[in-house]
């Protein structure tokens, strides 16, 4: 999967859904903020929306820890 720099505010949409996720309180309105997001990104960087969100959701669930 491409790396990809990701703009801090979109990190962090993605990390406060995550956070609604896990305690089982996303809202509809978080879900389409992070879409919306991860849209505009890809269609900036001129690649799928789909492998930026994967790439996103990897960078922010699966980050490796930091030294």
């Amino acid at each position: 999967m491409a790396d990809f720099d990701f703009p801090d505010d979109l990190i962090e949409l993605e990390r406060s859904a995550w956070e609604a996720i896990q305690a089982g309180n996303l809202t509809v309105e978080q879900a389409t903020a992070v879409q919306a997001g991860v849209t505009a990104f890809a269609a900036a960087a001129g690649v799928s929306r789909y492998t930026a969100e994967m790439a996103l959701k990897k960078a922010v669930r699966h980050a490796e820890p930091e030294e």
